[in-house]
């Protein structure tokens, strides 16, 4: 099959095209040609005129939903989700039933993928069960497609462990991903701690949770020298924790949840909506606003969505009962831009850098697999309940206003356009 893309702009800075409109053909999922002009017939002709095209863009957080939660999201919805966001990588968390905790686990996911518009990178459990209690065997998951090794959304607590699994992870030059979070700290906090969670009326989760890990973690993988990065920062004092230790220490990379970036506490003056109850919890417009420089300076190298599905049961209840977490992956782009970030920053932290730190090596050449990412810079839209492809609702941004727009992905032979 061969695809030809005509009059693309090519936002690629590592590529010899960068800034340049060409024609890209692609026969069999490889690139075989970029030219000012293609005069050639292919299967698809894609008029790109307008539009921009940079490598697929990477999630490293998005929570499993499959196997065993399958009434929250499929794993083809999951998919449809991440290619209407522009995404052709997406790592998913081990909290699944079973969990993602051996090699047979790992590879059912990534079969999983076949035929879809994006590929799924398993994130192994560190633990088993995800219980912080004994260490899985992370090489065999590693051989079979593990992308890197963390416990989701339950943290290792265990400073014994995580050194273990530090050193373990160490020997094939693997990553462990940590939430930022120490849940035995305040364990009943249901949100940010400060003033608005006393005006509110409910019981905050002290800044000190994701403080103290962050310290201990960096101190750790320090001492291993091996690959850390941290997800879920959510603080301006974290967002300085970290910055000293890169200065001295390259195996250190971050993450900030998208929610973090556009959110604060004070949207829980509005009501008790359960679709701002989050892990990490929104914090005060000063984090925000330090967040925000984070990424700008570089210090935070990635931009999650930390895409959550969660059915309606539980997002339409009271807030103390409701679960944790928001979707994210389809409007991440446009929010962005609409922040005010400019384009190449959003493609820092949302392409060059995770597929950087996490070894993605294709990029819009010739002789290299389509990986490609359609987009609009300018046009003005909103987000609507249409643009959601999850069969869960819990999205914060329906009626919010979006910048620029995701036409659609190119994954090897499979191109996916946006409604």
């Amino acid at each position: 099959m061969t695809i030809l893309l005509r009059n693309a702009l090519i936002k690629d800075k590592f590529s010899k095209h960068f800034n340049q409109r060409r024609d890209i053909l692609i026969d069999q999922g490889t690139i075989i040609q970029i030219a000012a002009t293609i005069d050639r017939q292919a299967d698809t002709i894609i008029n790109a005129k307008g539009h921009s095209a940079s490598p697929g863009w990477v999630d490293v957080f998005v929570s499993g939903t499959d196997p065993g939660f399958e009434f929250k999201d499929e794993v083809r919805t999951t998919a449809h989700s991440a290619a209407q966001g522009g995404y052709t990588h997406v790592f998913l968390t081990p909290n699944t039933l079973p969990v993602v905790q051996n090699k047979t686990a790992v590879e059912y996911l990534v079969g999983r993928d076949t035929g879809l518009p994006v590929a799924f990178h398993p994130i192994g459990a560190v633990t088993r069960n995800t219980e912080g209690k004994e260490l899985t065997e992370m090489y065999e998951m590693k051989q079979s497609g593990a992308i890197a090794f963390g416990d989701g959304n339950k943290p290792v607590q265990s400073a014994g462990l995580l050194i273990k699994a530090l050193q373990y992870v160490k020997a094939f030059n693997g990553t462990i991903i940590q939430l930022a979070d120490d849940p035995s700290v305040s364990p009943n906090g249901l949100m940010n701690e400060g003033i608005v969670s006393t005006q509110v009326g409910l019981p905050g989760k002290p800044a000190l949770s994701e403080e103290i890990t962050i310290r201990r973690d960096i101190a750790l993988a320090e001492y291993t020298e091996s690959n850390l990065h941290i997800t879920g920062v959510s603080l301006a004092t974290s967002l300085e924790i970290i910055r000293q230790a890169k200065a001295t220490n390259s195996r250190i990379s971050c993450s900030v949840p998208i929610h973090n970036l556009v959110f604060t506490d004070q949207a829980l003056l509005n009501g008790y909506n359960p679709f701002y109850k989050l892990t990490p919890a929104l914090r005060s417009e000063t984090d925000r606003r330090a967040l925000v420089e984070g990424v700008k300076d570089g210090t935070i190298d990635i931009i999650s969505t930390h895409h959550t599905a969660q059915h309606n049961d539980v997002k339409s209840c009271e807030f103390e009962y409701a679960a944790y977490g928001a979707l994210g992956l389809e409007s991440a782009f446009g929010t962005l831009l609409a922040l005010g970030f400019n384009t190449d920053t959003v493609l820092d932290a949302i392409c060059y850098r995770p597929r950087s730190i996490f070894g993605f090596k294709s990029s819009i050449e010739e002789g290299q697999l389509a990986d490609i990412t359609l987009f609009t810079e300018n046009e003005q839209l909103e987000f609507t309940p249409a643009m959601n492809k999850s069969k869960s609702k819990n999205s914060p941004y329906i009626g919010t206003q979006l910048k620029g727009r995701v036409i659609g992905t190119l994954y090897h032979s499979r191109f996916n356009e946006n409604e």
